[in-house]
This record gives C-alpha cells, structure tokens and sequence, in this order.
C-alpha cells in the first residue's frame, strides 16, 4: 500500500497460513487491480487446500478493500510466510489492524 514502505508499526495478530497476491474486478464497478498484495487462504470461498497455482480462479471472502467481498480473482502468486496483521500511522492516518503484511515485509524497529 502506498506510504507504508518505511512507516512504524506495532504487530496485533500473527498468522500461519498462505497469503496470496490476486488480480480482480471489484463488485463495486471499480477498476481492475492487479497484484493485489495480500488476502489469506481463509479469505476466499471454497478454496481446497493450501496453496493454490498461479492462475487458480478463485471468490473472494474478504472485505478489507472496497468491492472485495465476492469479486472473482486470479491468483498471481504464493507466499508460504508468517501473515500479520498491523496497526501503524501513515501520512496521517491511523490505521488498526491492517490486512496484511508478509514477514519479508518487515524489520524490527531501530
């Protein structure tokens, strides 16, 4: 998400599961995003086992982005590390568990 690079957070949740970046079409008539970094393996519907291929067709379960819930996605790619949830202040906005943040996304503070 734009802004984050380099912004202070504070973990509030930590996960074991697969994250995975998807292009969709958001229900709300938006604009196709592609490579949307992250929804987790229990944000989408019916999904089978853990990971799904690049190219898997997949429904969306997840309503952390507007128009997400219920968007048809593609899956781009996988990541098989610790997911966390976040809560941090960027350009003036605090955000409280933020979804989602892979650990080669981060470093601990200085």
């Amino acid at each position: 998400m734009s802004g984050m690079k380099g912004a202070e957070a504070t973990i509030s949740g930590a996960f074991d599961t697969t994250a995975y970046s998807i292009s969709y079409t958001p229900t709300d008539g938006g604009q196709r995003i592609t490579d949307h970094k992250w929804v987790v393996h229990e944000e989408l519907k019916d999904p089978g086992d853990a990971p799904l291929e690049a190219g898997t067709e997949v429904v969306l379960d997840a309503d952390h982005m507007a128009g997400m819930d219920g968007a048809e996605a593609t899956i781009d790619s996988a990541s098989d590390e610790t997911v966390y949830m976040v809560d941090l202040t960027m350009d003036g906005m605090k955000m409280t568990n933020h979804k989602w943040v892979v650990e080669s996304e981060i470093q601990p503070a200085k």
